[in-house]
């Protein structure tokens, strides 16, 4: 998809809702709190598996743009090799995504494991602790890297006037079938309408993606 028109985020959607973003912190609270403590189980089982592939650490944090600009720590289960991190230089022409973002599709740092937890997004539970802390929300635009908002326009940086999500509206449409355009367009869509009902559509939407996975790599 081609993304001609230019949206413009709306300030009152942003900074004139104590009312949404109050009740919207609560359930993050809530629901990261719960999520922890149910899937702890499945935590242990993961870090074990992943642990046991390469001997490397069961959890990987890197550092991430969240609203206004802040950075901070975002977690995932580790789905690729130790080095990875090194490589992305070197693997830059294989870039599948056009703009400020890098994705490759049979990325050969994913380790065996890696594309299995990948598929089904569960290398991102671990943001839970992100949401209960307050860096993330568990709806919102995906923070992205340093590297990547130094590329970004002034239009661009409008996906960073809200708290940063686990999941959004481009992950439960095109997730990588968007290129990046595409995905700050619907980034600002979500933004201009976002609401407690569009936030649990997506929520619930999510979950069909993680059991029906669309494209995910």
């Amino acid at each position: 998809m081609i993304v001609t028109e230019k949206l413009e985020v709306n300030p009152a959607k942003v900074h004139h809702r104590p009312i949404y973003h109050g009740i919207k912190r609560l359930f993050d609270i809530v629901a990261s709190g719960i999520g922890l403590v149910l899937l702890s189980p499945l935590f242990a089982y993961l870090a074990i598996r992943i642990k046991h592939e390469d001997h490397g650490p069961a959890f990987y944090s890197q550092e991430r743009i969240g609203k206004n600009g802040k950075p901070f720590r975002m977690y995932k289960f580790r789905s690729m090799i130790v080095n990875a991190d090194q490589m992305v230089e070197q693997l830059e022409e294989q870039n599948e995504i056009d703009g400020a973002m890098f994705k490759i599709k049979d990325d050969p740092r994913i380790t065996k494991i890696g594309h299995t937890i990948r598929k089904y997004s569960l290398d991102e539970l671990p943001q839970l602790w992100n949401v209960l802390i307050g860096d993330m929300s568990l709806v919102g635009p995906r923070p992205p890297l340093p590297s990547e908002v130094a590329k970004y326009t002034d239009y661009d940086k409008q996906r960073l006037e809200v708290m940063p999500g686990c999941t959004g509206l481009w992950q439960v449409t095109k997730r990588n079938e968007a290129d990046f355009d595409e995905m700050v367009w619907l980034d600002i869509i979500y933004i201009n309408h976002s609401g407690l009902w569009e936030d649990f559509k997506i929520l619930v939407k999510t979950v069909g993606v993680v059991v029906h996975p669309n494209s995910a790599y």
